[in-house]
């Protein structure tokens, strides 16, 4: 798959692109001629969406860590 960073375009055709809709079509065309078609589509979601907050604290994992290392030595 192809990537293209919105940050590296003219900021009128950025924003064009990310305005479209899901299912929103843009037509590329190109001397008069169609040269592609994009349509738009969900947002993926972020990293911090997608994974769920585990339900140890962060503390508790120390301490198990802690705890394993002192039974090893």
């Amino acid at each position: 798959m192809k990537r293209l960073d919105l940050d590296d375009l003219p900021p009128k055709i950025a924003a064009l692109l990310s305005e479209l809709s899901p299912g929103e079509e843009l037509v590329l065309v190109q001397a008069g001629a169609v040269v592609g078609r994009l349509t738009g589509g969900e947002a993926a979601p972020s990293k911090a969406e997608a994974e769920p907050a585990p339900d140890i604290a962060p503390g508790e994992i120390f301490e198990l860590f802690r705890s394993s290392i002192e039974d090893e030595f």
